[in-house]
Parts: C-alpha cells; structure tokens; sequence
C-alpha cells in the first residue's frame, strides 16, 4: 500500500480520541474498518504505532513520531491554494524624506496605523528634488523643508501642510568661548569657521547667508558638508568649526547646541503629497505621525524643551 491523506487523517484522529472507536465515530467509519486500516498501516511502516489497553489506545515512542509527521503534512495540504494574510498583494506608499530626524518615528507609527499599507521610504536631501519626484509621480508623499516667507513651490497636482516650524540652532565645541551663554548672537559667532550644507532647492543657504548679512558679516571659511550627523559632530567636537543644527539634534561629548538669541532662522517641515494617489485618512494618519514623531524627538532634547519653555509653545502657534 501507499500511504494518503486519509490514512494520515485515520492517525490523527486515532491519537487525539484515544480509542479506535471514538475516532471511528468522528470519521462517520465503522469501527472495524478503522480497526483494519490502522493495522494495514502498521504493517506498512513495520512497528505498532498505538499500545492497546482496556481503555483505549496512546501512541508508542514511534507513533508519536509519525503522528506528528502526519500533522505536519495534512497542515501542509490544507494550505494549499490558501495565501495567509500577510502573503496578500499590498498596496505601497511611496514616501520621500529631507533630512529631518523626525523620519524614523514617523515611518514606524503609519506602519503601526496603517498595516494594510507596504511603506517605501527614498531619502532625498533638496526638497526643491522633491518636488519633482511628486510632480512626476514616482513618489506619493513627502517630507520636505521650506523657510519663512520661501513656501514651497508646485503645481496644482500637489498640495502640501504644515507639520512643524522650528527655530535653528547652532552645534559649538564645548570649550568654544561662548560655552556658558544660555543662548548665542549671531554676530559673535563672526570670526568662526563654518560647516554649512548645500543648496537645497527651497532657500538654503541662502537664509543663512541673509542672516548673517543682517548681523552685520559675512561667514568665514564656510566648509559645505553633506554627510552623517555623528561625523558632523565628531569634526564640531574637535574644533574644526560650528554648524547651524535642527534643536532636537542630540549632543555627542564635547559638543554644545545652543539657541541663537531673537531666533532669526527658522525652518519649517511639510508634508507634501499628489491628492489623486493617496486618500484624506492616509494624510491624516501621515500627519498625525509626523507630529508625534516630533514630540518625541523635543521629549529628549533638554536644550531644546528650556528654550521653549520660554519662548515657544510646543502644542500651539508653531506646530501645524
């Protein structure tokens, strides 16, 4: 003989009744016939699979062997033709991102909110490049940055919202001569060499440049860097320069961020989406996160919380 799924499905039924004949009566067989099935089995595998007693049957060493094989593939079988829930095709999200660290946190809220959805994230450092990837339809949604007065330019095929304005800080040495100032003016920062990043298609650095022509100078061996935060910070900490940073940036040793007093740049992050591909609740959902993301991100960064306990309301006028 050779072994079917019925056979496997006798086995099955045999062990977890415990008796020939309760197994019998759950397969609609009679007695007897379950009787001879299983010896034909057992002569087939060559060993007894069940010990008999007056109160039924349990599987010997062997049995329990092969009954846990035949569950295996009478599992298997059932599958068959059967995709789980996750196996289902997924709609995916096509995200882009400017360099903001609220990123992270927003990508792992809208997973959790939004599981039907498959998430997509491209990081894109010119917002201005992120527009065109909307334009062109190869991303849905955006995080991308623009400045007081510079809002950020599309087309009517794209709409974006506020999620948060923020002040722009500045990254010292923490022997710098300015490390005990509660906040610093940007006019004593006029003999230091900075490290600026480049052209972002939405204003900077031009705000910067127009900041300090305001303070009464121009920046001094302006270096550009583009790369990671930690690598910026390492090359702030050991005296090569200072940097304007977004306020939530955490401090590596030897390295201080200070507010910079009467809070003359100021960056803002939107979301910015094609409304004909993704629907009102995603952008919501898409917002919402962000806005959490950034709470958490303010959360842990003490610099940050004593100015705006000052001079900034978190929760009103410039979270959007």
């Amino acid at each position: 003989m050779e072994l079917e799924l019925r056979h496997l499905r006798v086995l099955c039924a045999i062990a977890d009744a415990g008796s020939v004949g309760r197994a019998a009566a759950h397969l609609g067989y009679s007695q007897p016939a379950v009787s001879t099935q299983l010896r034909r089995i057992e002569r087939h595998l060559g060993e007894p699979l069940f010990e008999r007693s007056t109160s039924g049957v349990r599987p010997t060493r062997y049995g329990t062997e092969v009954v846990a094989q035949a569950r295996d593939v009478l599992a298997r079988a059932d599958a068959i033709g059967h995709r789980p829930a996750s196996a289902r095709p997924r709609r995916t999200l096509r995200v882009a991102s400017t360099n903001s660290p609220m990123l992270s946190g927003t990508v792992s809220r809208v997973r959790t909110r939004l599981p039907e959805l498959s998430l997509t994230v491209t990081s894109v450092y010119a917002s201005s490049r992120i527009v065109e990837l909307l334009e062109e339809g190869a991303v849905d949604a955006a995080i991308a940055a623009d400045y007081p007065g510079m809002e950020l330019r599309h087309s009517t095929a794209v709409k974006h919202r506020g999620i948060v304005t923020e002040p722009t800080f500045v990254a010292l040495p923490s022997r710098h001569r300015l490390r005990q100032c509660a906040q610093v003016h940007l006019a004593d920062l006029a003999e230091d060499e900075w490290f600026v990043t480049p052209d972002d298609g939405a204003g900077w650095p031009g705000v910067f440049y127009d900041a300090c022509a305001a303070a009464g100078f121009t920046p001094v061996a302006a270096h550009e860097f583009l790369g990671d935060r930690t690598q910026l910070q390492s090359m702030i900490a050991d005296g090569l320069g200072v940097s304007l940073v977004q306020p939530t940036l955490r401090p590596i040793p030897h390295v201080a961020i200070k507010p910079l007093a009467g809070s003359p740049l100021w960056c803002r992050y939107v979301l910015a989406w094609r409304p004909g591909t993704i629907t009102d609740d995603v952008v919501e959902t898409l917002v919402q996160s962000a806005t959490a993301a950034y709470r958490d991100l303010v959360a842990q960064a003490p610099h940050l919380r004593t100015w705006a306990s000052r001079t900034w309301n978190i929760a009103g006028t410039q979270v959007h």
